[in-house]
Formats: structure tokens, sequence, C-alpha cells
């Protein structure tokens, strides 16, 4: 094996082209027609223009990338993390044109890369999931039939993928039939696939993941466990290694689950099986069939380059001598910088030009990133602009380490996650490792920031202006104006202390609203649940707005009726443009 394509973009194009150079392999990169200028394009040794915009056009097209490897000669396929990463059908299409799959067996992915099916194949292995469906769900009256068996909340899966795609919430009855819609709308968008399922949700669990390699000689390690539990939208955004706070029983038990799935589909490469952690039990929840996007965390603790393993292992040759008794030595944490704005917790995509990109430096730490200052980041693709990962003998000064690299991190002209994170651990909660999925979101005070005008859009005069993401509602307020007439920035409001069970709150209200509902982010319109004229109630999805892979429902502000509607499906709309009113029975018409 001398060249190696890599089917995928951005960071972790980037990383896998780094190691294949150190290796003295060569490189090829595919890129769509707005990455043509890519960092990921530059550093490989070959490129092939796949076209189109939208990922399916390109990234997505396996026939296409499969072109792209006879034209340029390549070798081996490397698909790095999403895309066609679990495509078994890829996979074997590589495989049947002569070519070398860096990644597990086709039909380890098969087994594995169906949730459903991969559950069962955990429990033939010893090993438990959390109570779900015996198969696929696709109307509302099975997900409400699993919550009145198995208890309220419950979550619907796609069964096709993860990291947080075709995911959805149900807290009781009457929300089923939407969120299975829009988790089966997702999921198809995401994979191809709108398989979905239905699991009992878990209020207070920790994410903690065991990362994996098995070569051909029919040798399997488990290289340790990682914590993965900060997160908003059912996404990571801080992960760490080891995983805290748990006993050595525990972590042994997890490693050998996580070791026995692997031999149950006889498992080739690396991979890493996710289970969710409350007290002293543990579930599985599913197994990635290829490398993950906080790898890092774990080739620091352990002196071990995962993507060099994953070449080994598909050249048929064993992994590492030394690995089936390495030990983690210290402790890394990554934090991921996305393009989204955090202000108030929101989360929001934020594309748009890089204009400053200053990397942090220091012992100990490590930034991988996929773009340099001048690149865009689109709205067609995943919005990870890098990882900042640092390394220190013990969680403390890693800690320590991570927030003197954030505050040495500088992106200009996108708005950024690194606030977040800044915030994030530097949290008591986090240091005293009492966080859990859902900690970010219901305990975490972020505050409000001041946003750019170019990002917000016009809002009018001295009215503010509703948004409502997903089911939380926000008030976009405009600048105020000092007698000298110069610009001030109203300051951030602190939100009340919360009790345990109270999920924090998303609103800000001190002026009437007119109704009027604008864009949160450049995106594109999915959906529209209603028309002009319809008679709507507060919180009624009226439109639903996709960018970055995230769908943002856009909903009614109070009830009234639906007096202007200004989107069609398939229209793309720009930050701050006026979407649609709704006028409640106290407005005038």
């Amino acid at each position: 094996m001398q060249s190696v394509l890599i089917a995928n973009r951005g960071e972790i194009a980037v990383r896998i082209a780094r190691t294949c150079r150190a290796l003295g392999l060569t490189t090829v990169a595919v890129h769509s027609t707005p990455d043509a200028e890519a960092l990921h394009v530059k550093v490989a040794d070959k490129s092939f223009d796949l076209g189109g915009t939208a990922a399916s056009e390109n990234y997505l097209d396996s026939e296409k990338i499969l072109e792209a490897a006879a034209a340029t000669g390549a070798e081996a396929v490397h698909p790095g993390y999403g895309f066609l990463s679990e495509n078994a059908e890829f996979a074997q299409a590589v495989l049947d044109s002569g070519l070398i799959w860096i990644g597990p067996p086709p039909s380890a992915i098969v087994a594995m890369g169906d949730k459903v099916a991969a559950r069962a194949v955990a429990a033939g292995a010893g090993v438990a999931g959390v109570p779900g469906s015996d198969g696929p769900v696709e109307v509302a009256q099975e997900v409400s039939d699993f919550g009145a068996s198995h208890g309220w909340p419950v979550v619907i899966k796609a069964a096709a993928g993860g990291g947080g795609r075709g995911m959805r919430v149900v807290r009781s009855p009457d929300q089923a039939e939407a969120a299975i819609e829009a988790a089966r709308r997702e999921a198809l968008a995401s994979f191809g696939d709108d398989t979905v399922y239905v699991e009992r949700y878990l209020e207070w669990p920790r994410h903690v993941e065991v990362q994996v390699l098995a070569d051909g000689a029919g040798a399997v390690v488990a290289l340790g466990e990682r914590d993965c539990s900060v997160q908003r939208r059912h996404q990571k955004l801080v992960e760490e290694a080891p995983a805290p706070g748990l006993s050595d029983d525990l972590r042994a038990r997890l490693h050998d689950a996580a070791v026995a799935v692997t031999r149950a589909v006889d498992y080739r490469g690396a991979g890493t099986l996710e289970f969710l952690v409350e007290d002293d039990e543990f579930f599985f929840l599913e197994m990635n069939t290829r490398l993950q996007v906080e790898h890092p965390v774990t080739e620091l603790v352990f002196g071990v380059d995962l993507v060099a393993e994953q070449l080994r292992i598909a050249a048929g040759e064993p992994m590492t001598d030394w690995l089936d008794t390495a030990t983690p030595r210290g402790h890394a944490i990554e934090c991921r910088i996305n393009a989204e704005d955090p202000a108030g917790g929101r989360f929001l995509p934020s594309p748009g030009t890089i204009t400053r990109l200053d990397m942090p430096e220091g012992p100990g730490v490590r930034f991988d990133g996929g773009f340099r200052a001048g690149d865009e980041i689109s709205q067609f693709y995943d919005n990870l602009i890098g990882k900042l990962i640092v390394w220190a003998p013990d969680r403390a000064t890693a800690t320590r380490g991570m927030l003197e690299a954030l505050d040495g991190l500088r992106i200009e002209g996108v708005a950024t996650t690194a606030s977040a994170a800044r915030i994030i651990v530097g949290h008591d909660d986090f240091a005293a490792v009492r966080h859990a999925t859902p900690w970010l979101e219901r305990d975490v005070d972020i505050p409000e920031s001041a946003t750019p005008a170019d990002n917000v859009g016009p809002v009018g005069g001295a009215e503010e202006h509703v948004v409502w993401v997903n089911d939380r509602r926000y008030i976009l307020e405009p600048p105020l104006t000092s007698s000298s007439g110069a610009t001030e920035v109203p300051a951030p409001r602190k939100r009340a202390p919360q009790s345990g069970n109270e999920r924090p709150r998303a609103e800000r209200r001190t002026r009437p609203v007119d109704g009027s509902v604008l864009a949160p982010m450049q995106g594109t319109v999915i959906k529209v649940a209603a028309a002009v004229g319809a008679i709507v109630a507060e919180g009624d999805v009226v439109c639903v707005l996709e960018a970055m892979k995230m769908e943002n429902e856009l909903v009614a502000p109070h009830a009234g009726i639906v007096e202007e509607l200004h989107v069609a499906e398939g229209q793309r709309v720009s930050s701050g443009e006026l979407l649609f009113r709704v006028r409640s029975e106290e407005q005038p018409s």
C-alpha cells in the first residue's frame, strides 16, 4: 500500500494525511466545489474534484469516490468518520474494486451499523443495553405504547447512525408524532436511512466509551475509556481520557464488555463501544465502526497513533505488539471547537469566513484543525473547525492547561464554542465530576454575548424579535443608542438560580413582541408546517430550518393566526431574515 485516498474533508482528512505522510505514503484528497481550496486539499499529494455542493453530490457519492480512486491510482481508501465511514455497501464496493478498505469488514459494519441489530449482538455477548424496542418503530402509537410500558421519557434514535442525528427525546404521548417525523426525516438526510427505534431515556447518565483495536491475527485490546458526557443536542463537546471517577471494578467490566462485543462480530481495525453509565451500572449504547472524533485523547494517554494502527491492520500486519499491555499515562482533555454561537446556551450554527485563526502552543498542547484564516465554514457540512487537546500528568493540571490553551486560541469571523468550553472546563461540577449528559443544557449558565449585526440582520427600530429554536424561545434585542449616538451592547441578564430538576430558562422578556420570527442562522427551509391564515397555538411548529446538518424547529411565539409567511420548502434564508409573523388576538390586524 503506497497511496491512500481519503474519502472525507475537514480536520479528519488533514489528520489522516499527516500520518500517511509520516509513514511515507502518498495521499489523494477528494473535494466538493466549495472545498476546492480547502486545507485538506492543500496537504494532500493529489486531489480529485467531485463537484457539487451538498454532501449527497460528492462526499456521499460512492461511485464518484471510486472513480477518483481509479483516476488517481490510489490503492486504499480511508473513510475517516461521518459520510460513508459506516456504510457497508461502500466498504464492499471498495473491496470489490480491488482496493484496500481501511476499516472493519463490511459484515461487522452491517452487524453493528443498525442499532437495533447491534443491541441483539451485544445481548448475545452478555452485554445488556438500555431497554428498547425489539425492532424499528414506524408510527407514533408504537412510541406511545413503549412509553406506557417502560415509563416516560423515551428517546427515538436513528438505527443507521449516531452523533445525535435523528435523535429525539419524547416526554409524553402528545409529542410522539412530531418527534418520530422529525427523527426519521433527519435520519434520512444524515444516513440515507429513515429507520428509527425507541428506548428508555436515562435522566442522568454519563456517556463513557471504550476504544478497541483488533487485528487479523485475532488480537483484541481495549485501549482505555473516554468520558464524553458534556453534550448539547446529544452531540459531544468536551471529552477526556481516562474517564474520571470510575471504580477499578467498573472500569474493568467496561473493558471486558467492549472486548466481548468486538470479538462477537469478528471485528478488525479501530472501533469504539459506547455505554451509558449510572452509578455502578452500565448499558450498551452502540458500536461505532470507525475512528471517533475524540480519538486524540486516547492517543495522548497511551502514546499511540490510532491512524497508523488502522493502516497497519488494513495492510494485513498485526497491531503494534506492546499495545496488549499498554496502560494510560496522565490525563488528556479535548474541546471541540465548532462554528456555533453558544450565547445563552443556544449553540446556533455560525457559517461564514474565518478571518483570523491563531492556535495556542505549549507543552502537551495539540490542535487538530481543518481550516486556516480565509477559509469558509459552509452551511452544507459539519461545523467542526478543529479540536483542542491538552495532555498533563493529572486531571487537575490538564484542566488548568486547557483553560490556558483556550485563552490562547483566537478565531475571528465566525462565532465558536471556545467561550462555552472555557465555562465548562472551569466549572466546579466539571472539576468534581458531577456532570452527566443533560448537565450542560440543564445546569450551566452560558451568558448572552453581543452578536454582530451582520450575523443577526436588521431587527428594526426599537423592537425586539422572538426566535424559537426547537423547544426554547429566545428574544433578539436591538443595540441601545446613547445620547452621543454611540452604540452600546445591553448588559447580559443573569438567569435566576435553578433547582436540580429545572431546565435552564432560555428567554428574556423586557418589552412586548409583535410575533415576528427571524431566521436565527443561515440555512435551508426543509419543511413548512403552517400556511397563511392558519390558527396556531403557542409552540406549534411553523417551519423547520436546516443548517450544518442540524434541524431547528421554529415555532409560534404565541397563540394566534399566521399573518405573514415569507418562506417555502427548499428556500435558502439568511440570518436575521423574517420568516413568518403570528398575530395574536390582542394585536390589531
